[in-house]
């Protein structure tokens, strides 16, 4: 596996204060050319870790697969450095002898970048995707706690964050149990989602009901779309969504919540799943004040 951090040497300056020279620590960044039967199917820039997770979630999202085991074996492809050593930027999917080669058309025909999502797709046709699996019929219920928790404890879980402060990420919820089962970084937020469906395909865990996905930033059309394609029925964002997002898990039947932070939230589409009682104290408070 790549580097997942790297040290370079900066000037820090202050205001009224001498600059000073020290070592710091960034976030790697590399390209992971995603190869399917062969064929490149995509390059996505990405931190390395969990290759293979970010891989199949990856095909998940596109439609290429539905389950883990419609995927065979991912192997990386030999590729070195100017020293020899592997770069591990190159990983070949082989598919199921049942599932189809994708077409050609489908591929993504420029590098996604890590502040990309649909970059690259041939259509609008193949922007919008149909997923095997039907979010809006998943009877979850979760308390506003649960959710408003979400934030801290998917940063107390960010540890490479707290070496680079450059890092997205997100995490898999049993809204049941409120136990997080897959938490995963990267410099790409859709990379990060790909590497915990990826996780939980592996798992055999797709469709993922009665889960929530929590991410640390804003929530975009395509992240809306891995979650429907993953069969997630409640994305919840740390920031806000975007118009496109907010119709999309409209119409899937995805519960989306933004501006998870501080004490609040809102919700977006399908509030009848989050069960919201203030305490007795937060009652008298306004109750008691004047309007």
């Amino acid at each position: 596996m790549g580097r997942i951090t790297t040290r370079r040497r900066v000037t820090r300056i202050r205001r009224d204060a001498p600059s000073s020279s020290r070592a710091d620590v960034l976030a790697v960044e590399e390209p992971l050319e995603i190869r399917v039967n062969g064929m490149q199917f995509a390059v996505t820039m990405r931190t390395p870790g969990n290759d293979v997770e970010l891989a199949v979630g990856f095909l998940l999202s596109e439609g290429v697969i539905v389950r883990g085991d419609d995927v065979a074996v991912a192997r990386y492809c030999a590729g070195t450095d100017a020293d020899g050593a592997n770069t591990y930027n190159v990983l070949d999917v082989t598919l199921a002898p049942d599932v189809p080669t994708p077409a050609p058309e489908l591929a993504r025909n420029v590098t996604t970048t890590s502040a990309c999502g649909v970059c690259g797709k041939a259509s609008i046709d193949n922007v919008t995707l149909r997923s095997e699996f039907d979010p809006g019929e998943d009877d979850l219920v979760v308390d506003t706690d649960l959710l408003l928790d979400l934030p801290d404890r998917l940063r107390a879980g960010q540890s490479v964050f707290d070496k680079t402060g450059g890092l997205h990420a997100a995490c898999l919820v049993d809204g049941h149990t409120g136990q997080i089962e897959a938490l995963r970084e990267d410099v790409g937020r859709h990379n990060a989602v790909d590497k915990v469906i990826g996780w939980a395909s592996a798992q055999g865990r797709i469709p993922l009901r009665g889960h929530i996905l929590q991410v640390s930033g804003r929530a975009s059309f395509e992240l809306v779309q891995k979650a429907a394609m993953a069969g997630i029925p409640m994305l919840s964002a740390v920031s806000a969504p975007s118009s496109l997002a907010a119709d999309l898990a409209e119409e899937r039947g995805i519960t989306l919540v933004g501006f998870v932070r501080g004490g609040s939230m809102v919700i977006y589409t399908r509030s009848d799943r989050i069960h919201h009682q203030p305490d007795a104290a937060t009652l008298a408070s306004e109750t008691a004040r004047p309007h």
